[in-house]
Formats: C-alpha cells, structure tokens, sequence
C-alpha cells in the first residue's frame, strides 16, 4: 500500500511558497533602502538577513515544486529529499550572513566608529516587518504542518527569526535613540548607547545562528535517513497489538520530505496460511498510515513457531514447508509410545509411488521436529482440485431419503434431517444433507455423530459415495 499525491495538497504548498517569495522582496528592498539612509547596521543587517530569506524563499519553492513530481524509474522513493537538501542550503545561507554580520558588529564596536540615524522610517520599516514576518511565519507553519513539509516549515523558521531580529533591532534603534536625547538634554554621559545598533545586531545573529544550527541538524539527520524521535516505538506499540502479530522484528524507517517510508519485519505463526498472512500485512499497513498519514509501508512476514510445546502447530509448519495439507490430526500414547496419526492431502495429479515419496520426506520431517515419536501413520488423500466441479444428475433414491429421514430417531443428539440431495456420477451416488443439533453441543462431539451417521448410512448401502453433511445449531436460519 502506498501513498498517493495530492494535487491540491501541492498547490496549496506552491501557492504559499510564492507569497513568500513575494514578501521577501518587499521586505528586503524596504530595508535596503532605509539602512542606507540611516546607517544603521542593525536594519542592514536585517536586510541582509531578509535578502537570505528572498533566496531561501525561491530555494523552497522550487524545492517544493520539485519534490512533488511522482516516483520514477531512478527516483524510485520519490523527490522529497529535495525539500530537505533545500532547508540544509537555507540552514548553510543564514550562517553565512551571521558571520557577515558577527564581523562588522565587532569592528564597530571595537575599530571604528559610525553615526546611526534613528529616524521615524527606521520604527516605521522595522515595524512593518514584524507584521508581515508575523503573518508569513504563521502561514507557512500551518501549510507546512499539514502536509509535513521540512521546506516550508524552514521558510516559516526564517520569517519568524525575523520577527524577533526585528524586535532587538527596535530595541537597539530605541537605545541609540535614548542616546541621543542625552546627549542634547542633559550631562550625563551615555555614549555607549551609541554602540547599542551594533549589540542589537549581535543579538540578531545568535538568534540566527541557534535556530540555523537546530533547522540543519534536522535536515542533516532527515538526509541521513535517521528516524524522526518517537516514531519506531509507536510504530511497535501499534503495530505489536495487530491480531495474528506475534512479535515485530525489525522496524526501520526512513524520512524523504513530506514522506516517511516504513519497513516492517513481523513474525507470523508457519502455520498460518498465506491469505492470512496477506491480511495481516495489511491490517499493519493500515494501522501504520493511520498513526502517520503519507506512509509507505513494506511489510516482510517472518514465519515462526508461537509455541514450541504444541505438537499441533509444529505439525501445521513441517506440512507447510512440505507443501502438503493435514487434518484429524490425533496422538496416542500406549504404554509410553507416541503415535502420530493424520490425513495427508497431496494434488491429484500425482501417481501414488509420487505421493508416497512426498508424505514419506513430510514423515522424516516430522520427525526431526518433534522427538521422542515412536511411529507415525498417514492417511494419504487428493486434495480434490481435479474433480471440483463435475457434471452430475440429480438422483431419486426413496431408500436413501428415508434412512436419512429416519436418522434422528436411531441417534440420540440429531434433532432433524433435511435440504436432502441426491446425485449420481456414473455408478457413484452421493449424497448431501443438513442436520440440526442442540448449538451448546461441543463440536467434537457433533463430528462424532456426523461419522455415526455416515457410517449407519454406509451399512444400509454400501455402494454409497460421497457423503457431506452439515451440521447447524437448532433454531439457525438456514
């Protein structure tokens, strides 16, 4: 089972990506344009930073246009891993401007001196900013939220350093500000306020550096394939509860954009065949998807013995691995000797020296998985395939309906006979019917009486066939 694209998923990612892309210019040409004028290293580095994000944001949205084409013959789990590598080179362009930034703050703080023009533009462009940077953050951490994008949730990260640069270059702007009154309005001397623009813009780059440095280890361990934290144990929590799961084995999961891919190993009971097994893949498969939408989930079936004491199920796994059928399988114990008895089906096409071979490599099977057994005897039998369907007449036989009829007053527990059919196939005659029981009756029980009844049967005609009875509870429908 896997995921399939969402085409309005992806115009709903492309659409936000390119109002970001959109705002980005305007944020940056504003700042540009206002640091120049006013000196202030502060709002040029916070153009600085929103050029960065102009480039991040076009680095998304090609990412994101990219990343979701469909799986192809050399990309066979797809092109998420672009969103990925896009975030890490977002990751990789901000640390860049920091040190940009860490550099020419410490030159002004240190080496040289420059005057910082905190005008009215310069509250007015910084404000504007955080409310933009505010309104694109929380856009593109929803979009990226609900579609589990890594390079819209890095674009949201960008806008949202933003709004706080934003607010410690308003607090340095205010500083240089307070400065400047008194200077002009009193004695006191406070010409290191001068030098709060540079400390704000210092304040600026750790706050970049931190958050690019988190995004990066993200997108780091998302192209090394780590596993996202958490999600192997609640994978096992659910998956081990999966009716027919006796243990999961192996999980190991891969993260490529928007998409988690999940390889599971789970042991199985051998004897369980192979519609079931399918249906406990599936049953995990979908068990996995519902915990983590977009999954694509690999399920291999780990054949194993739940319980080494049960003769029963070891039996069931050698047949399987023999490629042969068992029923009635019963074992004796007579004065310390362990005798194994049961029907073997084997296919109809085989001559008996053929199916003699085949149970006998079963028996020598058996035997080296269960110990201590004295003999074991088979009941070799067609497993019917060849002659599942055959052209038959419907037969008039008053003998044969009436011993059916008179059944239930020779056997004590069959409450009713009835539905009687009768067929012929050449000289074989067959015969088919229903039989009511008391439903708390143990069902070995009423095995026993359907033998009882077929054999009663057999005595009054002996050239009887095939006999098929069905066993219902009393008061069923049908």
């Amino acid at each position: 089972m896997t995921f399939v694209t969402d085409p309005a998923a992806e115009r709903e990612k492309r659409r936000v990506a390119l109002s970001s892309v959109l705002a980005a210019v305007f944020l940056t040409s504003m700042k540009i344009v206002v640091g120049l004028l006013t000196h202030s290293l502060g709002i040029l580095s916070e153009a600085a930073h929103s050029g960065l994000d102009l480039i991040a944001a076009i680095v998304t949205m090609g990412a994101v246009r990219l990343s979701g084409q469909p799986p192809d013959r050399e990309h066979p789990y797809g092109h998420g891993k672009i969103e990925n590598l896009s975030a890490l080179i977002e990751a990789l362009l901000l640390l860049a401007t920091c040190a940009w930034i860490i550099y020419e703050a410490i030159d002004r703080l240190f080496f040289k001196s420059v005057h910082v023009e905190a005008s009215i533009w310069s509250f007015v462009v910084m404000g504007t900013s955080i409310v933009i940077d505010l309104t694109r953050s929380r856009a593109l951490m929803r979009i990226a939220r609900k579609h589990n994008s890594q390079a819209l949730e890095a674009d949201a990260l960008h806008f949202s350093t933003d709004v706080w640069s934003s607010t410690v270059v308003i607090a340095g702007l205010i500083a240089v500000t307070l400065g400047q009154w008194l200077h002009d309005h009193s004695a006191l001397q406070a010409d290191w306020l001068f030098k709060a623009d540079a400390v704000a813009a210092l304040g600026v780059s750790a706050i970049v550096v931190y958050v690019s440095i988190q995004l990066g280890r993200r997108t780091i361990d998302a192209l090394l394939d780590s596993a996202p934290p958490g999600m192997v144990a609640a994978i096992e929590q659910v998956v081990t509860k999966v009716s027919g799961v006796s243990a999961v084995q192996r999980i190991r999961v891969r993260h490529s954009g928007p998409a988690n891919f999940v390889d599971l190993t789970l042991a199985i009971a051998r004897n369980a065949s192979f519609e079931e097994a399918h249906e406990i893949a599936l049953a995990a498969e979908a068990a996995t998807q519902h915990l983590f939408p977009r999954t694509d989930v690999m399920v291999r079936i780990d054949p194993v013995v739940r319980n080494q004491q049960s003769m029963v199920e070891r039996v069931w796994s050698t047949a399987a691995r023999q490629h042969v059928s068992v029923h009635g399988i019963r074992a004796h114990e007579v004065r310390g000797a362990l005798r194994l008895q049961m029907h073997v089906e084997v296919p109809d096409d085989l001559t008996l020296g053929q199916a003699h071979d085949r149970v006998t490599a079963f028996e020598t099977a058996i035997r080296s998985e269960v110990t201590g057994l004295d003999d074991i005897v088979t009941h070799i039998e067609p497993t019917g395939d060849n002659e599942a369907r055959r052209q038959v007449v419907q037969a008039g036989s008053d003998q044969l309906r009436e011993a059916i009829m008179q059944l239930p007053n020779q056997v004590p527990g069959v409450k009713d006979c009835h539905s009687v059919n009768i067929y012929r196939d050449g000289e074989d005659l067959s015969v088919s019917f229903h039989c009511l029981m008391d439903a708390e009756l143990p069902i070995s029980e009423a095995h026993r009486l359907t033998v009882l009844l077929e054999s009663m049967l057999r005595v009054q005609l002996p050239e009887l066939g095939r006999v098929i009875i069905h066993v219902e509870p009393q008061g069923a429908a049908d």
